[in-house]
């Protein structure tokens, strides 16, 4: 295998590692969203569209030469007293070509398949920190409801109990002017009994004489 297709194999068993590990839960989103947003990361985000195109060119290159040898050694050789020798060489030649068009296109695949691995990491914790606003601003919404029910009550056992305790007063108010009017009318009626007896004592003195 020469230095360039040794070269796009590494590359596809790098890419085979970073989708098993970007797939396995050895790391949380919020872990690779902080790798992916972090300084040693921040050199290559600006560029990254530009490194990823155009790795993407280079592999494009390569598939289509790899098609092109396909093509090359699928005609079969001319009859001839080296036929079988220039047909194994030629199927070998064959076969390298279906290779590096394999791993050409595999590498070409999982630079995709790497690339939206990356973006739905990325959405997915960016959606799990909006579920965590919303969740906690619906638990502030109800311990502020909770808080509200709880004064309000307060302020209307608050209320009811000023208006009991006014009633109250009121009642023990007219219960000692009730009090003081009846003392009044038994003295008033003491007062006339004396006045009543007197006149009758003064009635039967008249008689007497």
């Amino acid at each position: 295998m020469s230095i360039q297709w040794t070269f796009i194999a590494g590359y596809l068993y790098i890419e085979i590692v970073l989708v098993i590990i970007m797939i396995s839960p050895i790391f949380s989103p919020r872990k690779w969203y902080r790798f992916f947003h972090s300084r040693l990361f921040s050199i290559f985000r600006e560029r990254t569209a530009m490194y990823f195109y155009g790795l993407l060119g280079i592999l494009s290159l390569f598939l289509i030469d790899s098609i092109r040898e396909m093509r090359k050694y699928s005609i079969p050789s001319e009859p001839g007293h080296n036929q079988l020798a220039s047909e194994m060489k030629g199927n070998v030649k064959l076969f390298r070509s279906q290779r590096n068009f394999y791993i050409t296109g595999f590498a070409i695949f999982l630079s995709f398949v790497i690339r939206r691995l990356v973006t739905m990491i990325i959405i997915q914790y960016e959606l799990q920190l909006k579920a965590e606003a919303i969740i906690k601003k619906a638990e502030d919404t109800v311990n502020f409801a909770k808080t509200a029910v709880i004064k309000q009550n307060i302020q209307d056992d608050t209320q009811n109990y000023n208006e009991i305790k006014s009633k109250l007063d009121e009642t023990e108010n007219l219960l000692e002017n009730q009090k003081v009017r009846i003392k009044e009318l038994e003295e008033e009626a003491t007062t006339w009994r004396l006045k009543y007896e007197e006149a009758i004592n003064n009635s039967q003195g008249q008689g007497d004489n």
